[in-house]
């Protein structure tokens, strides 16, 4: 090559947040490079991954984060037993919970409405076969330059908290009242029950992010890395196995012979279709007064 003159790291302008955000190019067209990072909860720890191999396993039942940014709610659908320990593609899913992607080659419904894998029994016990998840974008605290992918399963979203502590659905819903991006502050957190078979994270505040904090972790949300973390992905890319391809039973269809129609009562014949049971939620407690100072906002957490 010629031996041009090129921007060095003493060039003011290199440093600059313009030219760091012309680089995005420069890094589409030389090729993915990025490093894969995830957080996985399996077993009831925080384990850290690179490239799918575990770098780190964390014994502390809780850890400290930064909710960088947030994928839309998803769901999966593995035919036969699930089983965590063999990463594998499931049979369906869905990037908006409401229709199957189109990628999918054994679609369960047309809409997921109308799905019997989403019928209240379909899975283990009163569960659904088809799980809801989310992927959210996560820096850990101390460290805003890394982001790591982190896939929050049900358990996780809904359902009821305790001693101050919310899933996520609750808890981004408390900080909206209170006018607190999750981005804008650190979240604890920790595990439910670390020996539950499915682990259940829950959530809560506990201080606002420095200005230079923000700044760091503003800047991280518009990161190829953080827009690649949070991506409807139906698999990791650590060893993924392809499910068995469902077979089909070949049928003999015959001729039906022609008769004239007989009038009958309405769905006199029909065998009656069970809809999907609906859950109903349970009353909750008032949500509490927003309050401006967001300090005074997690004291009075941490009082409860």
């Amino acid at each position: 090559m010629s031996d041009v003159a090129l921007f060095g790291e003493g060039n003011p302008l290199a440093n600059s947040d313009l030219f760091k955000s012309l680089q995005q190019t420069t890094d589409k067209l030389a090729g993915s490079v990025g490093t894969n990072r995830r957080i996985s909860i399996k077993g009831g720890k925080f384990r850290k991954l690179v490239n799918g191999e575990q770098i780190e396993v964390t014994r502390d039942p809780a850890m400290n984060i930064i909710v960088i940014d947030a994928a839309d709610v998803g769901r999966t659908y593995y035919a036969g037993e699930y089983d965590p320990e063999k990463v594998s593609k499931p049979t369906c899913w869905s990037a908006d919970t409401d229709n199957p992607a189109p990628e999918v080659e054994n679609p369960q419904s047309s809409r997921c409405a109308d799905c019997p894998q989403n019928v209240k029994g379909s899975g283990n016990g009163q569960g659904r076969a088809c799980r809801f998840s989310q992927r959210i974008a996560v820096a850990i605290e101390g460290d805003l330059e890394t982001v790591y992918q982190l896939s929050l399963p049900a358990t996780s979203l809904f359902g009821d908290g305790e001693g101050g502590r919310l899933p996520m659905q609750g808890y981004a819903r408390y900080l909206r009242e209170h006018k607190t991006p999750v981005i804008a502050i650190v979240t604890e957190m920790s595990f439910d029950d670390e020996d539950a078979e499915f682990p259940k994270l829950l959530f809560k505040p506990v201080r606002p992010l420095a200005e230079e904090e923000l700044e760091a972790a503003v800047a991280l949300k518009e990161t190829t890395e953080c827009k690649r973390a949070i991506e409807f992905t139906v698999a990791q890319s650590d060893g993924v196995v392809e499910p068995p391809k469902l077979t089909e039973e070949v049928v003999e269809v015959k001729e039906p012979v022609k008769e004239k129609p007989k009038k009958k009562a309405k769905a006199e014949s029909e065998e009656p279709v069970e809809e999907p049971s609906v859950v109903k939620k349970k009353s909750k407690a008032p949500e509490p007064e927003a309050k401006n100072d967001l300090a005074a906002m997690i004291d009075d957490w941490d009082d409860e």
